[in-house]
């Protein structure tokens, strides 16, 4: 039993942002039903694979977001899909999409028509630019992904080297924070269920949601008059907070109050450093000289060695490769690596745990990915034998 077992959750998204979403439903205990389109979602067959990509249901993008999820495949244009899907929304308390602003109003399946059939449904939406219902733009009905976001919401002007051109992140923010938000707002919003009665519907834009996540240069353009643009790993406000090259990879050294400035000086055996520049304001007026001090120290330490001469001083850490966290007795022991069938491979794979931990209801993948239209008569019932329409 999850905390949220009591809730259905139609999931009509694909790719990334929605997906991942649901699957914090999912993991959750929600019983998330993921309605695809004919054909199925179009991240199945993005790689990586085990070994065959002929026999594996699907790679480990789709593996990875999708866990725990029901799957039924259902073509919205065709009469009786459609009525399919309208019987789902009876008994449903959440449905969920990221088409293109309209999409859903083009099949006659908007959240106005849909609270015709469950008058208490919380109807969620995950959009490049927002719905027009929470404020309309001349940009809803553009496409986005991840890099559009992560460009107009300043996230690339602010990401990489001061010398280096305007940078991604590594892993897709403008889909999954934007993600998580939109779980929040459903979670609030059956709260509001729970003391009204009343559904509502929940919007959450990317750009919209790379401007919360880029707080801090809203704020230092507010205050300051200054666009903020790239520093490296460096921070605007606080040093040394950085990344330093050891003498076998790098780490990251956070010791910008004072009494951190004192322990780290007091291990470099540079005490004159710690008297001579006291204050966070003396340590930014001088930071390209401090920071080069530092890693002059640094580049003769193996990242083992640094990281125990700072430990309970000074936060540090090594730079972790991903073979690193696999390695990490921590991220096991926090169930952060779940084993999973990968359907067609005669093996398990791993995929990133919850890492939302609760004492009586604690969030965990419910098993595997499902395969396209896996569920169709357990969640339809009787009638689901027939194939889906061609779309």
């Amino acid at each position: 039993m999850g905390a949220l077992s009591n809730l259905r959750v139609l999931d009509l998204t694909q790719v990334l942002a929605g997906p991942y979403c649901t699957m914090l439903l999912a993991d959750m205990g929600a019983d998330v039903v993921k309605i695809e389109r004919p054909g199925g979602d179009m991240i199945r067959s993005n790689p990586p694979f085990v070994d065959d990509p002929e026999a594996e249901a699907y790679g480990g993008y789709f593996q990875s977001v999708n866990r725990g999820k029901k799957s039924i495949e259902l073509n919205l244009g065709d009469e009786e899909d459609r009525a399919d899907f309208l019987s789902l929304v009876e008994e449903a308390d959440v449905v969920v999409e990221n088409y293109r602003s309209g999409t859903m109003a083009k099949y006659d399946l908007g959240y106005e028509t849909l609270t015709e059939y469950k008058p208490d449904l919380i109807y969620s939406s995950i959009r490049g630019f927002g719905d027009p219902r929470t404020g309309e733009t001349d940009r809803q009905g553009q496409p986005s992904f991840d890099l559009i976001a992560q460009a107009l919401g300043g996230v690339m002007e602010t990401t990489g080297q001061p010398d280096g051109p305007p940078t991604k992140t590594g892993p897709g923010v403008g889909d999954l924070f934007t993600a998580t938000l939109n779980c929040i707002g459903i979670l609030a919003a059956v709260n509001h269920r729970e003391q009204t009665g009343e559904g509502q519907y929940v919007d959450t834009g990317m750009y919209d949601s790379m401007l919360s996540f880029t707080e801090r240069a809203i704020y230092q353009q507010s205050y300051t008059g200054e666009a903020p643009t790239r520093r490296g790993n460096s921070h605007p406000t606080l040093f040394p907070y950085n990344a330093f090259e050891t003498a076998d990879g790098y780490a990251v050294i956070a010791a910008f109050n004072n009494n951190h400035w004192a322990e780290l000086c007091d291990v470099m055996d540079r005490e004159d450093l710690a008297e001579e520049y006291p204050t966070t304001a003396e340590r930014l007026e001088h930071r390209e000289t401090l920071r080069a001090e530092i890693a002059d120290w640094t580049v003769e330490q193996s990242n083992d060695e640094l990281v125990s001469k700072l430990e309970g001083r000074v936060p540090a850490a090594p730079v972790q490769t991903t073979a690193e966290i696999f390695d990490d007795p921590h991220v096991h022991t926090r169930d952060m690596l779940v084993p999973v069938e990968q359907p067609g491979a005669d093996t398990e794979v791993e995929i990133a745990g919850n890492p939302i931990k609760m004492t009586e209801t604690n969030p965990e993948p419910r098993g595997r990915a499902p395969l396209l239209d896996e569920h169709r008569e357990e969640v339809l019932g009787e009638d689901a034998d027939a194939e889906p329409a061609d779309d």
